[in-house]
């Protein structure tokens, strides 16, 4: 059982929800349209808000509900830590998609949201504040994701908490590499334009 929901985890995170939204809206493929990243930023450039929702509740739906399942099956809290790693890992190397995902912040909200109530609301708050004052999408994942290791290490009981926040964050880093460089550059583009 111990093994069953983390495997299972990764299963549902492979399921991508921009894929799947894109598809049942007669909507261009994420994957190979605009940005050609499998996300809610991407769909919402294709196909609106209403699309864009769907997409973001899915991903962080896929990452919440494989940690609360665990949660209930009274696996320990090292094998909640495994179990939202691997959902998270199951949206970015997907296994139904080539291996090929997106960058994963939707998801990793989701699962470390399930994981400590407290850690997803610091890591929304400081998302939706980046967001307000910069209007950049990708620094607000950028700021988060390095602020999410050190609020995990404050919040977090068990250090395997911390440990797979920390991988969640450095995958989340790298994923952002082409966004740190245009924002760098001064390329990125912004909410709404």
């Amino acid at each position: 059982m111990k093994v069953l929901l983390p495997v299972a985890a990764y299963l549902v995170g492979s399921v991508s929800s921009a894929v799947v939204v894109s598809r049942a809206m007669r909507l261009p493929d994420p994957r190979h349209s605009g940005s050609g990243n499998p996300g809610a930023t991407n769909v919402l450039r294709l196909g609106g808000r209403k699309a864009a929702g769907w997409t973001l509740a899915g991903d962080i739906a896929k990452g919440a509900l494989p940690v609360v399942v665990a949660r209930v099956a009274g696996l320990s809290a090292a094998w909640l830590a495994v179990t939202a790693l691997l959902a998270f890992l199951g949206h970015l190397f997907p296994v139904f998609f080539g291996f090929k995902g997106g960058k994963g912040v939707a998801t990793a909200f989701g699962a470390l949201t399930a994981l400590d109530a407290w850690l997803g609301l610091l890591l929304a708050l400081t998302w939706i504040t980046v967001a307000v004052i910069s209007r950049y999408s990708s620094l607000s994942a950028i700021v988060s994701a390095v602020a999410a290791p050190v609020y995990a290490w404050r919040l977090l009981p068990e250090r395997a908490g911390v440990a797979a926040t920390a991988a969640m964050a450095v995958m989340l880093l790298w994923r952002h590499r082409r966004n740190i460089s245009n924002l760098y550059a001064g390329r990125e583009g912004r909410i709404g334009h």
